[in-house]
């Protein structure tokens, strides 16, 4: 199969790997402690944010897989290891579970950590490289560009989407984000496990 064929693009893989994104990396649940940054900081520059947050996540989606040969690991298994952490992820967000604080003494708030980690931390790096084993490579990288226009609106819109949402409203959205990302876990994990 040609992998430059753009028959490969798909409209379902590219909402699936979009809402998988879009969950794990939680912009809208992280929108009060984005504020409490912007306001400690005196502000920052979202497009800066959002670059390097993407920087980060294209070098992960090319590199990944040649930084796993080097361990010794394969896609499958780090898939399985990514399914585990976006599961706990999940529950973390439905159960109102604080696994991960946020360092608030910060200098380059656009990169640290507004990039890295609350938007391409740990679970987005693992979910960009785990979902190559669902996805065909075109629809996740549309994915990573549909959520970093999401991303990027976002950090330019922090001060309306919190009077728009109030606190139940982000509340609501990251717990039904929870649920999806449990249920993209599970089913990463059995697609992987049967492999």
């Amino acid at each position: 199969m040609n992998s430059y064929d753009l028959s490969n693009i798909s409209f379902s893989q590219i909402l699936t790997a979009t809402f998988a994104l879009f969950a794990v990396i939680d912009v809208l649940g992280s929108i009060p402690v984005l504020i409490s940054l912007k306001n400690k900081m005196g502000g920052f520059s979202s497009a800066r944010a959002t670059l390097v947050s993407g920087a980060l996540m294209l070098i992960f989606f090319f590199l990944g897989e040649s930084f796993l040969g080097l361990l010794g690991l394969d896609i499958s298994s780090f898939a399985i290891a990514g399914s585990i952490v976006l599961f706990i992820l999940g529950l973390e967000m439905v159960l109102g579970w604080d696994f991960f604080k946020s360092d608030t003494n910060v200098k380059s708030g656009a990169v640290v950590p507004i990039a890295f980690p609350i938007i391409a931390g740990s679970g987005t790096l693992t979910t960009v490289m785990s979902i190559k084993s669902l996805y065909h490579q075109y629809n996740i990288l549309i994915a990573i560009l549909i959520n970093l226009v999401i991303i990027y609106i976002a950090l330019k819109s922090l001060a309306w989407l919190e009077h728009i949402l109030g606190p139940s409203g982000i509340l609501v959205i990251r717990k039904f984000f929870g649920v999806i990302l449990i249920a993209i876990a599970v089913k990463m994990f059995r697609t992987n496990v049967a492999v």
